[in-house]
């Protein structure tokens, strides 16, 4: 039960990256509890989980894109990471 809440802040994290990629406006509000939630889930880097490090730089990304726009590649990257991560974990 956990992965699976784990994995829907994974996907819901991965929405928000391809709605910036795209261009839909995307609430602020919206981003920053994605990256809070992504930087929460960033910590289990501290039990030796590998792949939370890219939560952190996911987590990064998104408190960097809500001042500044972010080239589309940086944007690309961990949006395919987290959704495969998101899927992964409801399989």
């Amino acid at each position: 039960m956990l992965v699976k809440i784990l994995g829907g802040i994974d996907l819901a994290s991965a929405a928000a990256f391809l709605m910036l990629i795209f261009g839909i406006n995307v609430l602020p509000q919206y981003l920053v509890f994605c990256a809070g939630l992504l930087f929460l889930k960033s910590l289990f880097i501290l039990m030796g989980d590998v792949l939370s490090g890219v939560d952190f730089i996911a987590a990064v990304l998104l408190f960097l894109s809500i001042p500044f726009n972010l080239p589309s590649i940086l944007l690309w990257i961990p949006a395919f990471f987290l959704l495969a991560k998101g899927v992964v974990s409801f399989v």
